[in-house]
C-alpha cells in the first residue's frame, strides 16, 4: 500500500465514463502478447493481452494483468509458470483467434513446449517463460508478476502493434 493510502488518502473520484478512459488508453500504442500456460491436467489454456511490461533486470521480471471474470484465471493463478509470446507483426490472426471466445484457440496452431511445459508459439517476436512469481489484484484484474526463467527473439522480426483499438502490422522501424 502507498504511504498516502496508508495515511487514509483516496484518490478523487473519476471526472470521466469507463468509454472515454477506455478511449484515452486506446491512445497508447502498445505490442500485443499472447500468454499461455498448461493446467495441471495439462490443458492448453492462453489468451491475447496488450497488458505487458518489464519490471526488473535483476532478477528479471515481467508483468501482464488478467481480468478477474477471465474464465482461464483459476489456471492461470494456481499455475507455477507460463510463457508471454510476444507476436510479430504477421501474427494478427493469431491474436484474434487467441481473444475470441467460444472458439478453440488451440485449432491449427503451432507450438513448441517450454522448459517447464508452457507453449511457445512458432514465428513468435520473443518469447518469456516465467514462473508465476507474485499476484496482485488491483480494481478489476489482477496483475501478474514473472520471474522470467528463458527467453528469445527474433530479431529481425517486425512486432505486431495496437493502437486505438486497431492493429498494425505495417509501420516504419
Amino acid at each position: 500500500m502507498s504511504p498516502a493510502r496508508s495515511a487514509g488518502h483516496q484518490a478523487r473520484p473519476p471526472d470521466f465514463s469507463s468509454r472515454e478512459f477506455r478511449a484515452s488508453l486506446g491512445m497508447f500504442a502498445t505490442g500485443v502478447t499472447i500468454v499461455t500456460a498448461r493446467t495441471a491436467a495439462g490443458e492448453l489454456v492462453g489468451l491475447t493481452a496488450n497488458s505487458f511490461n518489464s519490471v526488473s533486470l535483476d532478477p528479471p521480471l515481467v508483468l501482464w494483468s488478467l481480468g478477474r471474470a477471465a474464465g482461464s484465471m483459476a489456471a492461470f493463478s494456481n499455475g507455477r509458470h507460463y510463457a508471454i509470446n510476444v507476436l510479430a507483426a504477421d501474427q494478427q490472426a493469431l491474436a484474434e483467434q487467441f481473444a475470441a471466445k467460444g472458439t478453440d484457440r488451440w485449432a491449427g496452431v503451432a507450438f513448441t513446449e517450454g522448459i517447464s511445459g508452457a507453449p511457445l508459439l512458432a514465428g513468435a517476436a520473443a518469447t518469456f517463460e516465467c514462473f508465476n512469481r507474485s499476484q496482485y489484484a488491483e480494481g478489476d484484474h489482477v496483475i501478474f508478476v514473472g520471474e522470467v526463467e528463458r527467453c528469445a527473439h527474433r530479431a529481425e522480426a517486425s512486432p505486431l502493434l495496437y493502437h486505438g483499438g486497431k492493429f498494425y502490422t505495417e509501420h516504419p522501424l
